[in-house]
C-alpha cells in the first residue's frame, strides 16, 4: 500500500455500529398476578429471561421490623425467579418492598431510630442472600413531609450495608439498590430528597405514569392519557407538568443524574366513562371505565384487554403527546402501543437516561393470545428499540 493509500486509510471516517445496548430494561411483575383467572393468570414460568436486564418481584412485606415474604407461596416463587438466571446468567433479580398498599406506619416503624434502621437493613441483606436475589428495590411511596429524611437515611444505610457486604465477600458482586420514585412534582418536593437518594441508590425507577385518571379526588373530570410524552393543549396550571418530558426534566433539576433515571412505561391504560357525546382528549367523564374481564379494576385495563376492546372501537392518536387512545360507546382508554413505546425509548436515549422500566410485564400480552402480535409485543418493541445499533463515526488518525 502506497503512502497516499496508507494516509487515506488512517484518516477515513469509518461507519461503525455502537456496541451492544448498555441501557437497563427493568421489568416489574406482581405477586397478585397469579390469582387472575384463566388466560390472565401469570406465574414466573411465563417470563422470557432474555427480554429484561432486571426482573423485580413486587412486593415483600414487613413484620416485627424485618423484611418478610408476602404470599403463602413466595418461597417457591423466589426459586422460580432466580432459576431464570440459569438460562440468562446476565439477568439480575430484585425483590421490591412497599407499593401503594403498604401501610405507611410499617416504614415509619423501621425508620424510627438508627437502631431500628440497622435491624431492618440487616434483615434485608440476609433476606437477599437467603433467597438468591441480586438486589433490593425500595418502593416507599410516601407523601408525608416528615418522612423525607427518614427515607433518604434508609437508602443511605442500605447502600452502606451493601458495600460492606461486598467487602466481606471479595469477588462477589455488590448487591443492587434501586428506589421507586413517583413522578408528581408535589410529592417529590414534599417527601423525596432526590439528591441524597440519587447519591446512594444505583438507579431510580421513575414512575412516569398515572398522570391522568379518574380518581375520587380528581378535580378535573375529563379524559386524559395516563403517560403522555408531552404536554397537550388541554393541560393548564399544574396539569401542564403531567407528562413524561416535564417529569424527567424536573427530576434532573432536583439532582438526579440522567444515567440513574430509569424511565417508566406502563403496559396498562387508564379508562374513563364518558358523560357526553364528545370522545376526544379532555372530554367530560362521569367516572372510571368499567372493570375489565381479567384485571377487574374500574379505571384500569391491561394491554391485552385493550386489544380485545379495540375490536369495533375507534382508535385515535394524540399527535402532540405521541400516544394513542380509543373509544367505544361511552368507554375511553388511553394506552401505549408499539409505536408509542418505541418513541419513548428514542426520547430516553436522546436525553441520555439510564434505561426503561416496565410496569408490569404481566399486563403486556405475555401469551400472545389476545393481540395476535407475538408474545410480549410492547416489551419486545421496547427491547428492539433499546438494542438498535446507532451508527457512529470513528476517526483514526495516522
Amino acid at each position: 500500500m502506497g503512502p497516499a493509500s496508507m494516509w487515506f486509510a488512517g484518516v477515513v471516517a469509518l461507519l461503525v455500529p455502537q456496541c451492544a445496548s448498555t441501557f437497563k430494561l427493568v421489568c416489574y411483575f406482581t405477586s397478585w398476578s397469579q390469582y387472575r383467572e384463566t388466560s390472565g393468570r401469570f406465574i414466573p414460568d411465563e417470563i422470557d429471561p432474555h427480554l429484561c436486564t432486571h426482573i423485580i418481584y413486587a412486593f415483600a412485606n414487613i413484620e416485627n421490623n424485618r423484611i418478610v415474604r408476602y404470599e403463602w407461596n413466595d418461597d417457591t416463587t423466589y426459586t422460580a425467579i432466580n432459576e431464570l438466571k440459569t438460562r440468562n446468567p446476565s439477568l439480575k433479580t430484585l425483590i421490591s418492598l412497599g407499593g401503594q398498599n403498604m401501610r405507611p406506619e410499617l416504614f415509619g416503624n423501621v425508620t424510627a431510630s438508627p437502631a431500628r434502621r440497622s435491624e431492618f437493613v440487616t434483615s434485608v441483606v440476609q433476606f437477599l442472600k437467603t433467597h438468591g436475589f441480586d438486589g433490593f428495590d425500595l418502593a416507599w411511596h410516601t407523601t408525608e413531609s416528615n418522612s423525607k429524611r427518614r427515607l433518604s437515611d434508609l437508602v443511605q444505610d442500605l447502600s452502606i450495608a451493601f458495600e460492606r457486604e461486598t467487602r466481606k465477600n471479595p469477588g462477589s458482586e455488590k448487591l443492587i439498590l434501586s428506589v421507586a420514585v413517583p413522578a408528581g412534582k408535589e410529592t417529590i418536593n414534599k417527601a423525596y430528597d432526590i439528591k441524597k437518594i440519587s447519591r446512594f441508590a444505583d438507579f431510580l425507577n421513575f414512575m412516569t405514569f398515572d398522570f391522568h385518571g379518574y380518581w375520587d379526588d380528581h378535580s378535573h373530570k375529563y379524559t386524559g392519557h395516563g403517560s403522555p410524552l408531552y404536554k397537550s393543549k388541554v393541560d393548564s396550571g399544574v396539569a401542564s407538568s403531567y407528562n413524561v418530558d416535564e417529569a424527567v426534566k424536573f427530576l434532573k433539576r432536583k439532582g438526579a443524574p440522567a444515567e440513574k433515571i430509569i424511565m417508566g412505561i406502563p403496559t396498562y391504560g387508564q379508562t374513563f366513562t364518558l358523560s357526553s357525546i364528545l370522545t376526544g382528549l379532555g372530554a367530560s367523564a362521569s367516572g372510571p371505565g368499567t372493570a375489565a374481564e381479567f384485571t377487574k379494576l374500574p379505571g384500569i385495563m391491561a394491554y391485552y384487554e385493550i386489544c380485545n376492546f379495540n375490536h369495533g372501537a375507534t382508535v385515535e392518536r394524540i399527535e402532540e403527546q405521541a400516544v394513542p387512545y380509543s373509544h367505544k360507546g361511552n368507554q375511553w382508554v388511553g394506552y401505549e402501543d408499539k409505536t408509542s413505546v418505541q418513541t419513548k425509548v428514542q426520547y430516553m436515549k436522546n436525553n441520555h437516561l439510564g434505561g426503561v422500566m416496565i410496569w408490569t410485564i404481566e399486563l403486556d400480552d405475555f401469551s400472545g393470545f389476545f393481540c395476535k402480535d407475538g408474545k410480549y409485543p410492547l416489551l419486545s418493541a421496547v427491547k428492539q428499540e433499546l438494542d438498535k445499533q446507532e451508527p457512529s463515526f470513528a476517526i483514526e488518525l495516522p
